[in-house]
């Protein structure tokens, strides 16, 4: 369970998907149809704004499609079939060229006609049957004409006799078959598919459920994705062509599509057949037929959003918060002071203090942390106080520190600005009413619910870092605090952070050696190589000193001396994941919780990749869900620290981690190195696809198979059927 919530997230990936995910669905003002920005007038080329404009076009375009298909799916599920098929008139009248969905439509007609139980319900029901329901069971499809001539039972048997055998025509679950039916069709008919991050989802979901299954463990989030992804699944859509004829189909995709979303093979070449043999298409059909429960993919994106500084939540607060953003109190200073020296005040709790120099150039420095001069101090607390041994931040008050609050406050009325507003859904899309009263109401539900104090506390009278009724100032402290992490501005986040609390990073020594990690670095590519080292002997060599398992990544960073031509802050450090980390890590000390939509992430991506260890194969729709990319935690510098191993305090820490041991890497084939691969026992894979197809096997367990008979296909197949 630990190395579930431990698992290594690409935070900024996934950002990019919660983003264009809201523009997709319209639910922050202002981004629909703006996933791409406008090109300048002044762009030397015209392909990039009409790239850009195509794109806003497409994002409109396919929001508009989705309401229609929501609009129908509705009217649908109400029994309003005549609302539904003008809507399929107007949008899309080819589908009512299919007989075998017009038959489905007006047999379902005649039921909610009858359902009325009027004499003109009636008359009405007679009248569909004799323009429409007859005509078309004639050629809809073979078996048509029986189940015309079974409906017209609904005449006898009412619509409470539970015994009837028309009692499944009355049955209102038939409404949402039909429903969910006509929704899978008009999807692909429009190509308006959810948006990735939905379909990514949905997809990891079902992954981590049928990997717990299998392994037989209970899922840390099962409340989560018990209630997230619902257990029923819209019908499949099939095309018309006989289902029997011999598939035009390659193997290899067909167990592909089957194993991934959990198919039949005759289930799986029917969907390649309605996609016309496209893989993707045919997997995407698939997964948006799986339901998600949408009003509670709202309240996640929207905490997520909240929490990562994405969205704005000033209005949402003003229910029942009262910031006071503009209004410094009397004598604290609007101009932020950019010295790195600590005041004497704010360690005034600690017994011991460490100072080290971190010189460089000012035009080596001015650019990550706008500071001139040669020498830089930084005095922070390094052992706990002995009136202050207990980590609970319960008996801590910003009043001793009023400058930090008053800073992120300057800070938090600029970036907010920068921000968007939380729309919510049309009234028109899902039925759900959504006036302002009510967004409001849904904003401060998730953000008071991320940021709630304990019982314990609550019941005692005591308050956090900042008062109770300080939320949004605890937000900006956070944002602000991950802002200057992922700028690479080290000594300024270990400056806010001590005057924040002294004792934070002596109760999180690895997040400060991450921390300096990154000073070092930037130090060594400005090439100020004096002063990375004092930050070295002055900081890392003390944390690694008193923590043995700090002293592999001390030498692999002390490697970047070795490489002074080299970017050491490009591409090698991921300051993104680091400024996570920290974001998490400050959250928690002021009783901000990680939004679950996290904790989802962690635990499914492990599950994918347990799960394809297991399949002994790469995922071939990773990418295509840009699951990669989720994955793709650069780890060349910061290198791994098993962080829940090292001390209880930073335990919760691991969960937004940036190191991973490169011994984890997946191999080619997506085994895992301690695993049996099919090239070790020899199994070719023409050979396994057989052994799947004919035995109807998951690809595990034809390997397994294959490796008993030599990587023989047919001594398998036959010593089964023997």
């Amino acid at each position: 369970m630990d190395d579930m919530d431990s698992t290594p997230v690409n935070w900024e990936a996934l950002d990019a998907l919660i983003i264009g995910f809201a523009k997709s669905e319209n639910l922050i003002e202002g981004l629909l149809g703006s996933s791409s920005p406008p090109s300048s007038p002044a762009s030397p080329s015209s392909s990039s704004s009409s790239s850009s404009s195509s794109s806003s076009s497409l994002s409109t375009s396919s929001y508009h499609s989705r309401l229609i298909i929501s609009k129908t799916r509705r009217s649908l599920e109400a029994g309003d079939i005549d609302t539904a098929m003008d809507l399929l008139r107007a949008h899309a009248p080819s589908i009512l060229d299919d007989r075998r969905l017009l038959f489905r439509l007006q047999k379902q007609k005649f039921i909610e006609l009858l359902r009325k139980g009027t004499a003109e319900g009636r008359d009405a029901a007679i009248a569909c049957l004799r323009t429409a329901l007859a005509p078309c069971a004639l050629d809809a499809y073979p078996e048509a004409y029986e189940e015309f001539k079974h409906v017209l039972l609904a005449f006898i048997y009412g619509k409470d006799d539970q015994a009837s055998p028309v009692a499944n025509e009355w049955s209102e679950r038939r409404r949402f078959d039909v429903a969910g039916l006509m929704s899978c069709v008009l999807r692909a008919h429009l190509h308006a598919y959810d948006p990735v991050f939905s379909m990514t989802l949905r997809y990891l979901i079902s992954i981590h459920k049928g990997y717990c299954f299998q392994q037989g463990i209970v899922s840390p989030i099962s409340d989560l994705t018990q209630r997230l992804l619902l257990d029923e699944c819209d019908p499949p859509a099939t095309a018309q062509e006989s289902l029997y004829e011999v598939p035009p189909f390659d193997e290899v995709d067909v167990q592909a599509l089957a194993q991934a979303v959990e198919l039949t093979r005759q289930a799986a070449v029917d969907s390649l057949r309605f996609s016309k043999g496209d893989l993707f298409m045919a997997f995407q059909n698939e997964l948006c037929r799986m339901r998600l429960d949408v009003s509670m993919l709202n309240e996640l994106v929207c905490e997520y959003c909240v929490y990562r500084g994405i969205m704005d939540y000033g209005l949402a607060s003003t229910l029942v918060l009262e910031p006071k953003v503009n209004q410094p109190e009397p004598g604290w200073s609007s101009s932020r002071n950019f010295s790195l020296e600590v005041d004497s005040s704010v360690n005034k709790h600690s017994d011991g203090k460490t100072s080290i120099n971190m010189g460089g150039s000012p035009e080596n420095n001015a650019d990550v942390s706008s500071k001139q001069g040669t020498d830089v101090e930084l005095r922070y607390a390094c052992e706990p106080s002995s009136n202050h041994d207990d980590c609970s931040t319960s008996g801590l008050n910003v009043s001793e520190n009023p400058r930090v609050l008053q800073r992120y406050r300057t800070h938090g009325s600029g970036q907010r600005g920068k921000r968007k507003r939380w729309r919510g859904r049309d009234d028109d899309q899902y039925g759900v009413p959504f006036d302002e009263c009510s967004r409001q109401e849904l904003s401060t539900t998730t953000l008071v619910s991320s940021t709630s104090i304990s019982k314990e506390q609550q019941g005692s009278g005591k308050h956090s870092i900042l008062d109770v009724n300080s939320r949004v100032d605890k937000y900006e402290i956070m944002l602000g605090m991950k802002d200057l992490a992922s700028k690479g501005m080290a000594a300024e986040v270990v400056e806010e952070v001590t005057a924040m609390d002294p004792n934070f990073f002596v109760q999180n020594p690895i997040l400060l050696f991450k921390i300096m990690q990154v000073e070092f670095l930037k130090l060594v590519s400005s090439g100020d190589y004096s002063s990375a080292l004092r930050v070295a002997c002055s900081h890392l060599g003390p944390l690694a000193a008193s923590n043995p398992a700090l002293l592999k990544p001390l030498k692999e960073t002390l490697l970047a001396l070795l490489q002074p031509n080299e970017d050491a802050l490009g591409k090698g450090l991921p300051l993104h994941a680091l400024s996570t980390s920290l974001q998490v890590a400050i959250g928690r000390r002021l009783d901000i919780e990680e939004p679950q939509l996290m904790k989802i992430m962690k635990v499914s991506l492990y599950s994918h990749d347990e799960w394809f260890k297991l399949q002994m194969c790469k995922d071939r729709f990773e990418s295509h869900l840009r699951i990669d990319s989720l994955k793709e935690v650069n780890t060349l510098l910061l290198t791994s620290v098993g962080m829940s191993n090292l001390n209880g305090a930073t335990s919760t820490l691991g969960s937004s981690q940036v190191t991973i041991s490169s011994s984890t890497k997946i191999s080619e084939d997506g085994s895992s190195p301690n695993q049996v691969s099919p090239r070790d026992v020899g199994c070719d894979e023409n050979a396994i696809l057989k052994v799947m197809e004919f035995l109807a096997l998951p690809r595990a367990d034809a390997i397994h198979l294959l490796a008993q008979y030599n990587g023989n296909a047919e001594m398998v197949i036959q010593q089964i059927f023997a």
